[in-house]
């Protein structure tokens, strides 16, 4: 059984993962907004992704019998001065995720709680991929801030994390 402090860690997660979706929704609908198809598809996918990982989430408190608590999500950012700057904030918000998830790592090994810290192994693991694909995908929009079409045809041929 889960500790307190992982439960509640975990349930801050799961705010955090919703809000990420709920984020990348937001730039999906940006990116649809000024005509940028496949930049739009990757981060509707992006967005189901993330609730996916959060409900994933929800369904292990649930198997160990714990409190979900679903927290408050704040509103998007909606808008955004080019094509580069949704994927920086993505970035950054990847980052930050791994950063909240190795410390629910941390939380589990120092509780000797084993089935927790297995749970999050494919976590760790998502992580170094979702911070790659962002990662890539941002330095090819800054090589492409002038002529951001190029970027959706980049897409096109090579979509990130494919």
């Amino acid at each position: 059984m889960p500790t307190e402090r992982f439960v509640a860690e975990l349930n801050a997660q799961i705010a955090r993962e919703l809000a990420a979706a709920h984020q990348y929704t937001a730039i999906a609908v940006w990116y649809e907004g000024e005509a940028f198809p496949r930049l739009a598809r990757f981060f509707y996918d992006q967005a189901e992704e993330e609730r996916e990982h959060g409900m994933k989430m929800v369904r292990y408190l649930l198997d160990t019998d714990s409190k979900v608590e679903l927290g408050q999500i704040d509103a998007p950012r909606n808008d955004f001065a080019d094509h580069v700057e949704p994927i920086a904030l993505a970035l950054e918000h990847e980052r930050k995720v791994t950063v909240h998830i190795s410390r629910l790592f941390e939380i589990a090994r120092e509780t000797n709680d084993y089935t927790s810290e297995q749970f999050l192994h494919w976590f760790l693991e998502e992580q170094v991929e979702e911070e790659s694909t962002m990662s890539d995908l941002l330095k090819v929009a800054e090589r492409t801030r002038e002529i951001p079409a190029l970027l959706e045809e980049h897409l096109a041929r090579d979509a990130p994390g494919d």
